[in-house]
């Protein structure tokens, strides 16, 4: 388990942008969302685009764009050449497991300043059905996806056990969807802000059963930007820095699992947990001292 060490550094979040995230963005490329995302990064940090040291490119996917080694077209777009650039991917992961590469990268003092962007290229561009055969993909492809693998089949299997084991209600899985779609009502750069009720999603198309149209995650172009540094960096180098609250990154954690779900151990955790996130969380609440989440984390 990683244990945080006095002599290691604060690493802060200077600031953060978004693109536009739509199921069809005629009005660019995938290059254009990012330095959209990143420009916004830069200003709401308050850091010059000279100052970034580093950069960090994260995507799951070559084929969506049509494009290897994005991560030096995005650097290029936004204008770091030649600083380094290291592309991260970890399937739905991805983004969570950049922020910590960068993280990594600024405890090992390889740079003090550092950017971490995120674009995914998977709206309209490609239809629903070579969007789901691309993503089955991030599966065992010599087991799995041979006979008919797909998300939206394993998620449904998911479901069904968590079901039979606790006694989970189509209903409650329901409220996920109406609050998320709700959520997006109140940002501006949202895709899809919906006014749903328990009704509607249940009412909503069976893609797997008893997974629905509105259980299902958005196809969606679009970039987002963090600008990351040590603190000690941050107090000499960002003239505002210290006029804002500071937002520590307190803890990190990374686990693994069998793609195979027929391989992962029974009878816990079985299908209905992700044992991979459980362990990533238990190594973060180490890292950030905390020793009962359920009392000390608020949100």
């Amino acid at each position: 388990m990683p244990r945080r060490s006095p002599r290691e550094h604060q690493v802060v979040l200077l600031g953060g942008g978004l693109s536009k995230f739509a199921s069809d963005r005629a009005d660019g490329s995938i290059r254009d969302w990012v330095v959209e995302a990143v420009l916004e990064a830069l200003a709401d940090a308050g850091v010059e685009r000279d100052q970034i040291q580093h950069a960090i490119s994260s995507y799951e996917s070559d084929h969506f764009a049509n494009q290897l080694t994005q991560g030096a077209i995005f650097h290029d777009a936004v204008g770091l050449c030649p600083k380094p650039n290291v592309r991260v991917e970890g399937g739905g992961a991805t983004g969570g497991l950049a922020i910590r590469t960068a993280y990594a990268y600024l405890q090992a003092g390889l740079c003090d300043c550092i950017l971490v962007c995120g674009a995914e290229s998977c709206g309209k561009r490609v239809t629903s059905q070579t969007a789901q055969e691309i993503f089955a993909m991030s599966a065992d492809t010599d087991w799995d996806m041979l006979v008919g693998g797909h998300f939206t089949a394993y998620y449904a299997m998911m479901i069904q056990e968590h079901m039979r084991l606790y006694g989970t209600t189509e209903e409650q899985l329901a409220l996920v969807a109406v609050k998320n779609h709700g959520n997006a009502r109140f940002h501006p750069l949202a895709q899809k802000p919906l006014d749903l009720t328990v009704a509607d999603v249940l009412a909503s198309p069976v893609i797997a059963a008893p997974y629905k149209l509105y259980d299902c995650s958005l196809l969606t172009d679009g970039a987002a930007a963090l600008i990351m540094a040590t603190e000690q960096w941050a107090k000499k180098n960002v003239p505002h820095y210290q006029e804002r609250p500071a937002v520590y990154l307190a803890g990190t954690g990374c686990g693994t699992d069998f793609m195979r779900l027929g391989d992962r151990p029974r009878p816990y955790p079985g299908l209905a947990h992700f044992r991979a996130k459980q362990e990533a969380a238990q190594q973060a609440y180490v890292m950030a001292g905390i020793k009962d989440p359920r009392r000390q984390i608020q949100v």
